[in-house]
């Protein structure tokens, strides 16, 4: 009979990736859930612009949606479409390998606002292919739209549809918004399940912990909803179907440690310690990239500290 139930368990979890039947994410949105996802009337979250961090740095540059429509905003104005084309191709080249990075000395684009001293560097170091070559073009532009962009944004429709993501983002979710699939892996802290969103049809996989850090890195397991009921507190994290790392040519253990290296960069720079890493908490998406995974053992440290004292983690394993 347990061997039935994990067949159905299989051929459910299989069908909801869409893999067996070929259905897609949008053939299963459960509609009544779809319709909370609609954005709110702009009277019904107006409220939030005074409680809604609207600082430059953290709405226009670190929140995906708050620099898109910001970017949006800037490409529909005249005056500050350069900028927002400058600070695109900076952006695309700093993410490029350094075999398809090149340096265009005439370009169409002109940005007063530049300063001699920073072109005169990219002229000079281009060849270098270096990876921060806009560095100090990048906080020019930066500074620049800041200072004279920022206001009008502001007062945009863009900023109206930014309060209504965010006050989207605010309402609660519980476990009624998630399907559950069959259970992955089991361990002292509880378990791990496949599941499902209703609203969106994309699969997660939710982490039950018995009675957290946010860190966005495209390199560490992303926190996607978390929400507690009477026995348990779920944290619902991106699936990773690719496994754990295990053994590889070498070739592709140089790339998955060079993926390894720039996720523990971005740990180090909010001054976090992992203290966990080893193969297990290492582990592959379908595109085959690396995540680190179980920062539950993870310390923080405070600003005036740059060590911490304990012992932690697996035995044998990899030290962070």
């Amino acid at each position: 009979m347990g061997g039935l139930q994990n067949i159905v368990a299989n051929s459910a979890y299989v069908s909801a990736r869409g893999i067996v039947d070929g259905m897609a994410a949008s053939t299963m949105r459960d509609k009544k859930f779809r319709t909370k996802l609609n954005l709110p009337h702009i009277k019904k979250s107006e409220h939030m612009k005074t409680t809604v961090d609207s600082g430059f740095d953290s709405m226009c540059v670190k929140q995906p949606i708050g620099k898109r429509l910001f970017q949006q905003y800037l490409e529909r104005d005249a005056t500050h479409k350069n900028a927002c084309e400058l600070w695109k191709d900076i952006e695309d080249y700093n993410i490029t390998q350094e075999k398809y990075r090149f340096y265009e000395s005439k370009s169409k684009i002109f940005c007063s606002f530049l300063e001699e001293k920073a072109v005169t560097r990219v002229k000079e170091d281009h060849k270098n292919i270096r990876g921060d070559l806009f560095k100090d073009s990048e906080q020019q532009l930066l500074k620049h739209l800041e200072a004279k962009a920022m206001s009008g944004f502001k007062n945009s429709m863009y900023f109206l549809r930014y309060i209504q993501f965010k006050w989207l983002e605010a309402q609660p979710i519980d476990e009624d918004w998630l399907m559950d699939f069959r259970v992955l892996e089991k361990g002292g802290f509880g378990e791990v399940h496949a599941c499902q969103m209703k609203a969106t049809g994309k699969m997660y996989v939710k982490k039950k912990k018995n009675h957290s850090l946010v860190l966005h890195s495209r390199f560490i397991l992303s926190l996607v909803y978390a929400f507690q009921t009477k026995t348990n507190l779920c944290l619902v994290m991106t699936i990773m179907n690719g496994g754990h790392t295990q053994r590889h040519t070498q070739t592709r253990a140089c790339f998955y440690s060079a993926q390894i290296i720039v996720g523990m960069e971005h740990l180090h720079q909010h001054r976090i310690i992992d203290r966990d890493l080893k193969p297990e908490n290492v582990l592959l998406d379908d595109a085959g990239h690396v995540r680190l995974s179980d920062l539950g053992l993870a310390v923080e440290l405070p600003p005036e500290k740059d060590k911490t004292k304990g012992y932690a983690g697996t035995a044998g394993m990899w030290q962070t």
